[in-house]
């Protein structure tokens, strides 16, 4: 029976100004790694850098307790929500994509 290859790795190539190489080269040998341990460590914090700057939500103290607030005391749902819970509720009922209940609304 075959065993799948957990440890798959892919590949990277970067043309670099020699300067860069020379400067990769360096650091790696402070730290005591090659250079493709550095260049491959340095772009994953880099990359989990980025993804987290894009993905997390950061709110001041005021609006975390502005949103706290609403979720524990939700305001009563204005006539447009009403009107957009009956479309649904009869497209559900209807089994019908093309009625409203598909996310797409008019503007």
């Amino acid at each position: 029976m075959a065993t799948k290859n957990l440890d798959q790795r892919g590949r990277i190539t970067a043309r670099v100004p020699q300067p860069v190489v020379a400067e990769l080269e360096k650091a790696a040998a402070l730290v005591g790694v090659t250079v493709n341990q550095f260049v491959v460590q340095a772009a994953s914090e880099k990359a989990r850098t980025v993804i987290d700057t894009f993905t997390r939500i950061d709110l001041s103290r005021r609006d975390a307790e502005l949103i706290a607030g609403l979720l524990e005391n939700p305001p009563a749902p204005n006539a447009a929500l009403k009107r957009a819970r009956q479309r649904y509720k009869r497209a559900v009922a209807n089994d019908d994509p093309d009625s409203g209940a598909s996310g797409s609304s008019r503007h």
